[in-house]
């Protein structure tokens, strides 16, 4: 069974007895720091899936995404100029001005995630963070958790070994004087009114307070929780049934274990039903919004069509991790493998792929068509005198449909892109059409040899197979008994300059004849 009908049925069943005039409510949030990375968007697809495959069943739900922008800056991005937001450091970001100018630090962020999840196909309700502690949802669980402080600060040494001074109260105030927020300690809590003061806190940026002291109402959007205890308040305040996070979270005495039990010991609501994954790795690393570590979201949906970007975010189980290399082989297999999966569901195998593929369509599969090798359409763009659509047609032994050629075009143009940004030396060639490549001086006598045969088989072939010069091919090679990488390397490297290309046969029938009759010449006819 596919991953996310998984977790739909065990969500079903545990929210059974739920009116059906009460949606189960699935939740993810993201605090617009920075260029959000991509690894960003796994909570994004895991919820925005597990909710689709619900209303597909028509479980009542909805699925809300916050973007938060109430919390601090508490690091200053590196693709930022620090001298110009030193002095925001400790600040709500939506208080914070936008580095390219107009509106705040939070929007410019938060939207251009918005569009990407948009892009990716999944339309969650977003909600602003900081709207919902101004409205007053906040308020309740505000004053409970103050009131409750104390069982709060058990929690914390119990669960996680944290320990708090005593008087800590679980609140962060906007200080009324120099509007920040991660620099406020707050304590004495009346019923009304916090007493706190806005003091330096110690930190690689050097965040520090205004040294005001005061008394303020904790309640409407003058001040918010610290993460673990936001978390659980939340929960609470939104109704949440489902809330997945990073594994690092989810670990023993980590923020969850934390969350969860603030969540049932202080604002007694049982914890929603979790969902643990993996990360999104860019070059096997983790990557940070802030630190300006991997690739952001925004760039990474640009790389690939949609339908690839969402096959990558739910072809893969939440607890194992997604590698991106953009300069290594990652493109063209997460190409390989959506020819793959199609080729399932068309087959109507039944199977998880053929589900993912369901999936990946949002319900909407196109119907069969003949879809061209990624790295074929990657050699091709990048051969002068080929025509893509038709070497692609005698590929596919007869004319592309109109669907085809449209498909064949969008992965021209991500191919291209590809080649000109991030393809490893592997796949990109150029022919050398002007002069006969340095490297074939160097050629062996029997190396040669082998390129007088190619040139007579040419010959005597107006028409290039690409099959029939594969066969021909291995049969002068075993004939010469000449080693595979030796016989194939010379065709190579006289016409690309390089020891290695593509497949001999194919690569050799879509040249220009004309050039290659000449180039194999002047390359046996040297003394």
């Amino acid at each position: 069974m596919f991953w996310a009908d998984k977790v739909a049925d065990e969500i079903a069943a545990r929210f059974k007895d739920a009116s059906s005039d009460d949606p189960i409510v699935i939740r993810d949030e993201k605090t617009a720091s920075g260029r959000v990375h991509v690894g960003s968007l796994r909570g994004v697809a895991i919820h925005g899936v597990v909710a689709d495959v619900l209303t597909a069943r028509g479980v009542p739900n909805v699925y809300k995404y916050e973007i938060n922008e109430f919390d601090p800056m508490d690091s200053i991005p590196a693709y930022v100029d620090e001298s110009a937001y030193q002095e925001h450091f400790g600040k709500p970001l939506h208080t914070i001005p936008s580095p390219e100018g107009g509106g705040s630090f939070a929007n410019l962020y938060g939207n251009e995630f918005k569009e990407v999840i948009l892009q990716a196909g999944f339309t969650p309700e977003f909600y602003s963070g900081y709207e919902l502690y101004t409205s007053g949802a906040m308020n309740d669980v505000i004053r409970t958790a103050l009131e409750r402080a104390d069982d709060i600060r058990r929690i914390y040494r119990e669960v996680s070994g944290s320990r708090k001074q005593e008087g800590w109260l679980p609140i962060s105030v906007v200080c009324e004087e120099c509007g920040k927020v991660l620099t406020t300690v707050a304590s004495d809590f009346d019923g009304k009114t916090v007493a706190y003061t806005c003091v330096a806190i110690p930190g690689p940026a050097g965040a520090v307070g205004c040294g005001h002291e005061g008394r303020v109402s904790p309640f409407d959007g003058n001040a918010k929780f610290p993460w673990k205890v936001d978390w659980a308040a939340k929960w609470k305040a939104l109704g949440v049934k489902v809330e997945g996070a990073g594994k690092d979270h989810s670990t023993k005495g980590g923020a969850r274990d934390v969350a969860n039990h603030i969540s049932l010991e202080v604002f007694e609501y049982e914890p929603p039903y979790d969902i643990p994954y993996e990360f999104f790795l860019v070059g096997g690393k983790k990557m940070s919004s802030s630190k300006g570590l991997g690739s952001s979201a925004a760039d990474v949906s640009l790389m690939v069509p949609t339908h690839i970007f969402r096959l990558v975010l739910l072809g893969t189980r939440p607890m194992r991790a997604i590698n991106l290399d953009p300069d290594g082989d990652t493109i063209p297999t997460w190409f390989d493998w959506y020819d793959k999966i199609a080729e399932k569901y068309w087959d109507r195998s039944g199977d998880d792929d053929a589900r993912l593929f369901e999936l990946v369509h949002g319900g909407n599969a196109p119907e069969k068509l003949y879809l061209a090798r990624f790295s074929s359409v990657a050699f091709l763009v990048q051969m002068e005198y080929a025509s893509l659509e038709e070497e692609i047609a005698k590929i596919k032994g007869e004319m592309l449909t109109e669907a085809e050629r449209e498909d064949l075009a969008e992965r021209a143009r991500y191919a291209r892109q590809w080649l000109g940004q991030y393809a490893p030396e592997k796949y990109r060639f150029e022919l050398q059409m002007h002069a006969v490549p340095a490297g074939a001086e160097a050629l062996t006598s029997q190396q040669k040899e082998g390129l007088r045969k190619v040139l007579e088989y040419v010959e005597s072939n107006q028409q290039l197979d690409g099959q029939k010069v594969h066969t021909a091919l291995h049969e002068m090679r075993k004939e010469m008994g000449v080693d595979a990488k030796e016989f194939f390397s010379a065709l190579y490297i006289v016409t690309l300059g390089k020891d290695s290309g593509p497949k001999a046969g194919w690569f050799l029938s879509v040249l220009d004849r004309d050039f290659l009759v000449r180039r194999l010449k002047e390359v046996t006819e040297q003394a």
